[in-house]
């Protein structure tokens, strides 16, 4: 029976060379990054230019307005806190009262959480006088009236009166009216070109992820339908929206039309460093009756609580992250559901996903035990399979095949049954990759040296930045590889080693996976390398216990001994798999024959 020595020379060798590999990929993949980089630099320069210019040819057509000329209004109550400016009669600033944002400085979330301030959001409606001149309502002066919860913003334009009347209601929501009066004997248009540009400020800790969970989000076909774009572009032009949002990693700001916008269009780039996360821009179309504006919006500065917004009932819930169709159905109905019962116990965040993790392989135990058993099983006949490799080392390597599979067959072995929990757990763990950074419940909850769950803990900073690594390591990331790597030592032992030259070398490149493996958590939230760390020695556990005091390998094999004195019935599959290979057989003979003759 072949004994596992672990590691010899020759796969430290092909091990060094492959981590070579990889490295001098993430070099170069660092450099054409760095590159791009510079390009997008430039282009920003550009871009703030242009805004120059811009704003320069705003004053000049708006020369009344000055700083003194500004004016603002406030509203407030228990979930949010308003100010609207006077310039474009918007909303200049949201802050959620019951939310903090995290602080770089102190490396806490300890500063009040905007979504909305320091001019980072401007929006308004443009239309056409009867000159062909462009009219945008962000660059009129309005004048702001505050009556209990409402604000009445009002501006004059040519003799034509446009109203923006605010009203905050409770559920983190603002009624949004726009009434105009004499419009028509400026304009003779149909409809007014709404356009939003929104720059996503940095809120949460981990930089990266956060900005790769910006993006737009909308509704559309009565609320029944919802897409979201995370691309370069976004182009809707066929559909009438009912909402569009531009949804954070937590929060979300959203403006709803009662009748809908069209032609809906937008683009949105990322901003690398500073206090920005991505610049967002939408356009789409209202429309006007009698060349009047007179339409309903809504708008939603809300966090992304799964049961806040299924409340409102327009499909906000979609807007959450967490995974298609049975993906999301496990993190909405199980882990969602399992881990606020648990966190009823009074536990903190960190024990309720350790009480998670042994819940959920009690419930993968039965397909464990099977895989193991079957691990067990080729561990038994492995000297039968070495003794068909050496009879047919040098002969047809599809006789071989065939000869190794009858011995698998004669065995009662299947070979299939090995790859199910594998199968299993790859959609828990796309589940769990969506759960724990979009599961609001956890943002801002510690555990040790994790400041917060839903981000990476950098307990260990370095001087300098490597590459797809960042400039930290984190604590659990790298205990969640140390136990991911005993792991695969402990149960690489019964795999096969390839026979034929230039085959890789399996359990090499099982090796090198926990390693690359945590390039990936080491910017992901610490609360998944929690768990996988949890059920990584779980497993080394149950491997122990399954071998020591459940499976007897002389059982099993006079098991195996058994199934080859009964008479063995071909299935399907087999049956398929062996008429596929003997018709592979006799096309390669008649080749070889027809090269012969040649």
């Amino acid at each position: 029976m072949q004994q596992n020595n672990g590691i010899d020379k020759k796969q430290m060798i092909s091990f060094a060379v492959l981590c070579l590999v990889l490295f001098g990929f993430m070099f170069y993949f660092q450099n054409k990054q760095m590159k791009e980089e510079e390009l997008k630099a430039q282009q920003q320069k550009t871009e703030q230019v242009k805004n120059a210019v811009k704003q320069a040819q705003v004053t000049n057509i708006n020369p009344n307005v000055t700083p003194n000329a500004i004016q603002t209004a406030s509203l407030g109550n228990n979930e949010l806190k308003l100010e609207f400016s006077s310039l474009g009669g918007q909303v200049s600033k949201v802050e959620l009262l019951k939310y903090k944002a995290y602080n770089q400085k102190t490396d806490n979330a300890d500063q009040p959480l905007y979504l909305i301030n320091k001019n980072n959001s401007k929006y308004g409606f443009q239309f056409k006088d009867k000159t062909g001149k462009v009219i945008n309502t962000k660059d009129l002066v309005f004048s702001p009236a505050v009556n209990g919860n409402a604000v009445t913003m009002t501006a004059n334009y040519n003799g034509a009166v446009i109203q923006f009347i605010y009203t905050l209601l409770d559920k983190y929501t603002l009624d949004f009216k726009v009434r105009t009066q004499g419009l028509a004997n400026i304009t003779a248009d149909n409809k007014a070109d709404f356009i939003w540009d929104y720059n996503v400020r940095n809120l949460e800790k981990g930089r990266a992820q956060e900005q790769s969970h910006s993006e737009f989000s909308y509704a559309f076909n009565n609320y029944k339908d919802y897409d979201y774009d995370g691309r370069t572009t976004m182009e809707e032009e066929k559909e009438t929206l009912n909402w569009i949002g531009v949804k954070q990693q937590f929060f979300a700001s959203v403006i709803e039309a009662k009748n809908g916008f069209t032609q809906s269009k937008g683009n949105q780039e990322n901003v690398e460093e500073g206090e920005y996360l991505k610049k967002l821009n939408y356009e789409g179309f209202v429309q006007m009756t009698g060349s009047e504006l007179n339409q309903d919006f809504t708008w939603y500065f809300m966090p992304l609580d799964l049961p806040l917004l299924k409340s409102y009932d327009k499909n906000f819930d979609e807007i959450l992250p967490l995974g298609w169709s049975f993906i999301g159905a496990m993190n909405r109905y199980f882990f969602m559901w399992l881990y606020a019962i648990i966190a009823g116990w009074g536990l903190s965040a960190g024990w309720v996903i350790f009480v998670m993790t042994i819940i959920v392989k009690l419930i993968l135990s039965p397909i464990m035990y099977k895989q193991h058993k079957l691990s067990a099983m080729m561990k038994v006949i492995r000297p039968e399979i070495d003794e068909v490799n050496a009879k047919f080392k040098d002969a047809d390597p599809m006789k071989k095949q065939q000869a190794t599979m009858e011995v698998y067959r004669k065995a009662g072995v299947n070979q299939m049954a090995g790859c199910l929990p594998a199968l299993v757990q790859i959609p828990i763990f796309y589940a769990l990759f969506r759960f724990f950074p979009n599961f609001i419940d956890l943002r801002g909850q510690g555990f040790w040296f994790a400041k917060d769950l839903t981000a990476y803990d950098d307990l260990i900073k370095l001087p300098f930045k490597i590459p797809f690594l960042g400039d930290h390591l984190s604590i659990f990331a790298l205990a969640c590889t140390v136990v991911i790597l005993i792991y695969t030592v402990m149960t690489s032992g019964n795999m096969q080693q390839p026979q034929q030259e230039g085959m890789p070398n399996m359990k090499v490149l099982m090796y090198i996976f926990p390693i690359t493996f945590l390039f990936f958590l080491n910017t992901s939230a610490s609360g998944l390398s929690w768990y996988y760390f949890v059920s990584n020695a779980i497993n080394i556990l149950i491997i122990l216990v399954i071998k020591y005091w459940i499976l007897d390998e002389k059982k099993i094999h006079a098991q195996i001994q058994s199934n080859k004195e009964k008479p063995k019935t071909e299935g399907k599959f087999q049956k398929r798999m062996r008429e596929m290979m003997e018709k592979a057989q006799e096309q390669q003979q008649a080749q070889e024959q027809q090269r012969k003759k040649k």
